[in-house]
């Protein structure tokens, strides 16, 4: 299984971004609103319009915790979709199985929900499903399975203060939730320009 290594915080630094869309990786002063590096802070170079584009992508791949292959065909599919294909690949990558169980508050981040969700920890509708890229769709139900129910980071991950976006309906208890609808734009991260990323991958094309 292909799957991202890096150092999450140095990786969050090196894009002036929070990968973890919590802020964490910054939460340690002012010392670490740099780059990572042995020369401490220094003056940033100005980006070029490729680097603009690749720094989205890489902070929207690093984001979703995939690799570049996984990314790059996911966006084939966004194109192929009708209405704008930036949002398109956006609502694509909210319905992987792997994130809707982040967005449900079963993992405390995505690499967690990935690892979850690979060892067959949830179900689909009632069936097993171990794949992280599975899309879920609309009205699909995803729960833990009965063996899986008393996982600590499952239940701790739960206790935390958590609101599940709308498009979630979550029951905590049973420890299942529903993919109510697509979200909408505005309800996800407003930092991400999603056009840059279309442009990027415009060139390939």
């Amino acid at each position: 299984m292909a799957r991202i290594t890096k150092p999450v915080f140095k990786t969050a630094r090196r894009l002036s971004f929070s990968i973890l869309e919590s802020g964490k990786e910054f939460s340690k002063g002012k010392q670490r609103q740099y780059a990572p590096g042995q020369h401490g802070p220094t003056k940033r170079i100005k980006l070029t319009n490729y680097g603009l584009q690749l720094r989205e992508k890489q902070r929207l791949r690093y984001m979703y915790q995939m690799n570049e292959r996984q990314f790059f065909n996911t966006y084939k599919r966004a194109i192929k979709m009708k209405g704008v294909t930036g949002e398109n690949f956006l609502f694509l990558l909210e319905a992987r199985l792997d994130n809707v169980v982040y967005r449900m508050g079963f993992a405390p981040t995505r690499r967690a929900a990935r690892q979850l969700v690979n060892h067959g920890h949830f179900l689909v509708d009632g069936k097993k499903v171990d794949i992280p890229s599975y899309q879920v769709k609309p009205g699909q139900v995803v729960e833990v399975k009965e063996k899986s129910r008393n996982l600590q980071l499952i239940n701790d991950s739960l206790e935390a203060v958590y609101k599940a976006p709308a498009f979630v309906d979550v029951d905590k208890n049973a420890k299942k939730g529903t993919y109510v609808r697509t979200p909408e734009r505005n309800e996800l991260n407003s930092e991400i320009n999603e056009l840059l990323i279309v442009e990027f991958y415009n060139r390939q094309l």
